[in-house]
């Protein structure tokens, strides 16, 4: 099966989420005249971080919230030398479903352990445009170059939704 996820992987074949955009935010989010969502291919990944991945959003699903390192079976951490320390204990996480992602940082470009798809089925960190809806960016909006500059760009924005509102509030108060 593990053959199987890795092999899909690699065909960056991945599926958006059925109940986005929101109803309120549908005309934010979508261009009718893209029949397409852009960038939204997965990065290829390791082994051990599949094994990884699968076990995270399982363990996700079944309790309702993301392991901490001390959850899981010694077999799936990491060989990172802090990883007894007690420091990032939350190093890998599943953005839950139906509730608020982590916030999206830059670091998504050195690796997704941090926004781990929640459906085990997947087995994979979220692709660019999933990070992108999370920071409020419409699916027409095309972020350019390879994959990692692309997770570097959504992570070093300011939120767009963020950014129209205070244009918004600044430009009441100046007028």
């Amino acid at each position: 099966q593990l053959s199987k996820i890795s092999n899909w992987m690699q065909l960056g074949t991945v599926f958006m989420e059925p109940e986005f955009p929101p109803g309120k935010l549908a005309d934010w989010y979508l261009d009718p005249d893209i029949p397409a969502v852009l960038n939204h291919n997965s990065r290829g990944y390791m082994k051990p971080d599949l094994q990884r991945y699968f076990f995270w959003s399982e363990y996700t699903r079944f309790f309702g919230k993301s392991p901490k390192l001390g959850d899981v079976p010694r077999s799936f951490l990491p060989a990172h030398r802090n990883v007894d320390e007690g420091k990032f204990t939350d190093r890998f996480r599943v953005q839950v479903s139906g509730r608020p992602s982590n916030t999206v940082t830059s670091h998504i470009r050195k690796d997704g352990h941090a926004y781990i798809h929640h459906d085990p089925l997947q087995c994979r960190s979220w692709s660019a445009r999933e990070a992108a809806r999370a920071q409020s960016f419409p699916d027409n909006y095309f972020f350019e170059g390879p994959i990692t500059e692309q997770y570097g760009q959504v992570g070093n924005a300011v939120p767009p939704l963020l950014a129209k509102q205070i244009g918004e509030i600044v430009a009441r108060m100046l007028t």
